[in-house]
Order: structure tokens, then sequence, then C-alpha cells
């Protein structure tokens, strides 16, 4: 088949590595990639925010099947409009994309689904800020109700830090902060049918130790040793399925990634948010453990024939991914720099860790700095230590002026 992905960033190279190895893809494109994108797909370099535009190269390249990657294309509708071209797409409407695009929409769901959640407020008013401030306590938890590219959330116990958050917000949700350990579990669904991906965890603060702002993401590792093996089908069974019929029932079914964030409090599991395509950078390790072909899950989501489809296989493998970033991220990013050291990755550490590429692009015959998270390096090994080493050992080899990044990504969870 041929498959158009859309999207440029280290999510949509993850996604692009696994249909190029995937036998039944003949063709693959992407719209608008990046620099690494490029060695395995045809870039075309279309607005991923324009549906009709993204529709008429879907319909130009005769694709059957387009994959839309970032939530800003769902939560605009980019799906709808490949679905009314008749192409086959991987993510939900505009409508169901409401489940990342409004923190409001998803808590609304939740509450009519009996979903296990924080509880929380919705704040336009700063009186109404303030009463939910002072009711919740510190640490407060602040969230722009809208989408902020992962780093519309404050958790802080400095009220004054949560309320200026708060303020800028506009319309913000506040909620109850939930303690333990952050899971992130992925489920492939066709609006009937859900596939649970294997959970992974990311790592959002910018500095060891979870120290420094928020940002998108840093690291992931997959599998959880430390996690409860009943915890795929707990959540199955509490959250994604009742959330999939939820929106079945009000006749905006969710098809595509539903991407549960979930806390594993001392009271069970709870849903910290929704998001309504693959995460960054878990689908990094996520992909890396899947030993069934990808192209075949994702059509049979957009068809809607997933109940035909067989129980996914997994490696026994781990997997890390490390996330190196520009100067001065997640502030603005410094970009434009000469990344040089990818040649001896591929040499060297190949196939067990290799670069998956996030901001970058070709500037003459050079590989450039293009954002604020540059490269996801990810390694596989018989365990997370064996993973780590190596996606370190690749880490130590590319060198970017400025760059930085995590050194204790799944350390602890290695048992280091």
């Amino acid at each position: 088949m041929k498959v158009l992905v859309i999207g440029g960033g280290a999510r949509e190279h993850a996604l692009c590595r696994s249909l190029s190895l995937d036998p039944d893809v003949t063709a693959l494109h992407c719209a608008p990639g990046n620099a690494g994108i490029a060695e395995v797909a045809e870039l075309h370099p279309v607005d991923a925010l324009d549906g009709a535009a993204v529709a008429a190269l879907a319909r130009e390249l005769t694709a059957d099947l387009v994959v839309v990657g970032p939530e800003a294309p769902l939560v605009a509708g980019v799906a709808d409009a490949v679905r009314a071209a008749g192409i086959p797409c991987f993510g939900p409407s505009r409508e169901a994309a409401q489940l990342e695009g409004s923190k409001a929409f998803a808590k609304e769901v939740m509450a009519a689904a009996n979903v296990p959640t924080a509880r929380s407020y919705v704040c336009t008013t700063p009186e109404e800020i303030d009463e939910a401030l002072d009711a919740f306590g510190a640490p407060y938890v602040v969230k722009d109700d809208g989408l902020a590219a992962g780093k519309g959330v404050v958790v802080t116990h400095d009220l004054g830090e949560a309320r200026e958050h708060a303020l800028a917000c506009g319309r913000v949700v506040i909620e109850e902060y939930l303690d333990g350990p952050e899971v992130s579990l992925f489920a492939i669904t066709d609006g009937e049918t859900v596939l649970p991906l294997q959970p992974a965890q990311d790592f959002k603060r910018a500095l060891d130790g979870d120290e420094g702002p928020n940002t998108g993401g840093m690291g992931a590792y997959s599998p959880l040793p430390w996690a409860d093996p009943k915890l795929v089908d707990e959540v199955m069974d509490t959250v994604l399925q009742p959330t999939v019929n939820e929106l079945r029932r009000r006749g905006t079914p969710f098809s595509g990634l539903l991407y549960a964030g979930l806390a594993i409090t001392s009271r069970g599991v709870r849903v910290i948010e929704f998001n309504a395509r693959f995460g960054d950078p878990e689908t990094q390790v996520v992909l890396a453990r899947m030993k069934t072909p990808l192209a075949g899950v994702l059509l049979a989501a957009a068809r809607g024939t997933l109940a035909d489809e067989p129980p996914l296989n997994w490696r026994d493998d781990a997997a890390v991914t490390v996330v190196i970033a520009s100067h001065n991220y997640p502030g603005t990013p410094r970009t434009g720099d000469p990344i040089e050291g990818l040649d001896e990755v591929a040499a060297q550490d190949a196939p067990y860790a290799y670069v998956l590429h996030a901001g970058t692009r070709h500037d003459g015959g050079a590989v450039v700095s293009a954002g604020g998270r540059v490269l996801s390096v990810t390694a596989t090994g018989e365990d997370l230590t064996q993973a780590r080493e190596r996606a370190y050992a690749a880490v130590g080899r590319i060198r970017l002026d400025g760059a930085q990044h995590r050194t204790d990504i799944a350390r602890t969870a290695a048992g280091g």
C-alpha cells in the first residue's frame, strides 16, 4: 500500500521508520517531514494544518492510507478532509480530537463514562481561579484548556506561579494533584474495538532528577518492570473502552490513537489527560518493541475492521530513547546549528541504536537544528540496562553546539 504520513517530528520519523520496514508498504510519503524522514520517505512541502491541501496531496499520490501524526492538524479537522476525499485516514475527527483539544471536554467525557480522574474545576475568571487554588492547595496543578504542545501544564508549590499561569490561559482547568508514578498507555481504536499497545514512561522535566521546567518530553522507556502485570487490562476496562464507548454514544466516535496519560496513585489508576495521537517521545520506544507490522493495523482502524485483527505481537526487548534538545529549550530555541556524528552512529551502533530526527532540516549538504527538541536517540537491548548503555553511547557520538540532554532516562527503572 501507499502511505502518507503528516507531520515532521521524531514521532513521525518513528512512524515512518516502522512503516518503511513493513513489507506491505510499497511507497512512503511524508509532509512536511524533516532531514531524517527524507532517508525513508519522499517529502512534500505541504502545510500539515491545511486539510484541503493534505487531501489534495493524498489524492495526487493515490494514497491508500493517510496517518496524521501531530495534534494540531487533528484538532483543525485534517482527518475529516482526508476522509471526505474518500481516502482512509488514521486519526480522529475534529470533534473527537477535542478529547485532547479541550481539557474541559475531556473531563466531561470522563465524568459521563465513569472514568477515574482527578477532581477539577474549569475556571474563566480570577475569582474562580482563586477559589479553585484555595480548594485544592499545594502542589497546584494548572492546565491550559487548549493545545499547548505539551507545555501548557504547571505543577508547582508556588501559589503566585500557579495563579500567574492560570490568569494567562483564559480558560483553565485546575485540579487536585495526583501522587505516584506516571504511565503512558496508547491504544489503537476504530471507534468500537480497542487494541492496547505496551505501556511506556516519559520524562517531562528538562533536567536530571525531574528538575527544571516542563517540556514536551526529554526521553522515555518501555517496558515498565515495576508496573503491575495486570495494568493494561485494568486500564482497558476502566479507562480506554469506556471512553471509546462514550464518544460513540455521543455520535462522535473516536477512531485513531487514544493516548491515556495515567497516574498510578495510592488510591488506584487515575487519568491525568487524554491525547488524540501517538505521544512523543513514547512512540519512539513503543514502536521499537512492536513486532506486528504497523500499516495493516492502522489501515484496519481507519476502515473500522479492527475486530478482525489478531492481538498485537511484541518483542521481549527493552527500549530507551534520549532526547537531544537545542540550546535554551524549552525557551525559544537556537536553531541553524550543524549536527555532526550522525554517520558515526549509523556505522557503529546500528541496528541496536539509531537516531530519529525531530527538529532538523537540510542546509546545503549539512543537517542543522530546526527546533527545540532536535533528535531522539533510540536503542533496544535485552533489558533496560543494556538499552540505556546503547542509547547513551550513541548520544555521546553526536555533536551539536549548546545541546542538552538528560543523563538519567530510565536509570531508576533499570535499577541504577
